[in-house]
């Protein structure tokens, strides 16, 4: 699939089938996802790999009783080994350290939506009961948990803010004025959305 492709059509999947994962389909998920760019290189991040049902519930019940999760046969849970990243750059290491738990996770999300797979970004969560569920060390902090799963559900794009009033040019204010018109893009968005909608017509 071009990158593109997977870029755009990556979505925040909630339904998923009642389908197994092959577990050598998550860990090459995973050996691609570690070349994600980290601060120092330092590559912080750690990932549990978590599919059975018991683990699942409590999880999804530390998630603010998000039930949905349930239904994804695997759970990553990203956690940050924050410490070398704390002592090699000091007051601003933590905020970095999350930063490059982000990277990690939007390359799982994206890698498994290559091979076929859903996701799901979940941040709400109990933290204490994440680490107790999982026996997680206390000087690391989980940061973001994946659902993972072979998605059952179609989803159109959500609206996006058009990026013109996102983008400056040199400096606050200054508008960046290189973006297709708003009749070209809709152009676009109307050819995306028949193009989805003859192939759900087959």
């Amino acid at each position: 699939m071009q990158f593109k492709s997977v870029f755009l059509g990556r979505r925040s999947i909630r339904r998923y089938k009642d389908k197994e994962i092959p577990m050598e389909v998550v860990a090459d998920i995973i050996d691609i996802a570690r070349y994600s760019p980290s601060s120092g290189n330092l590559q912080n991040w750690k990932v549990i790999v978590v599919d059975e049902q018991d683990k699942r519930q409590e999880i999804a019940d530390a998630c603010l009783q998000q039930d949905w999760m349930i239904e994804a046969p695997v759970h990553l849970v990203i956690c940050n080994d924050y410490e070398d990243v704390k002592n090699h750059y000091g007051k601003m290491g933590k905020m970095y350290s999350i930063q490059n738990c982000s990277n990690f996770a939007l390359g799982l999300s994206l890698i498994a939506y290559d091979k076929g797979l859903g996701s799901c970004w979940v941040g709400a969560f109990d933290h204490e009961a994440i680490h107790r569920i999982l026996d997680i060390p206390d000087n690391m902090d989980p940061e973001i948990i994946l659902t993972l799963g072979y998605s059952d559900e179609t989803k159109l794009s959500s609206l996006r803010e058009d990026p013109q009033y996102l983008t400056f040019f040199n400096g606050w204010g200054n508008p960046f004025v290189k973006f297709p018109s708003h009749v070209k893009r809709l152009q676009q968005r109307l050819k995306q959305v028949k193009g989805k909608l003859k192939r759900l017509n087959k």
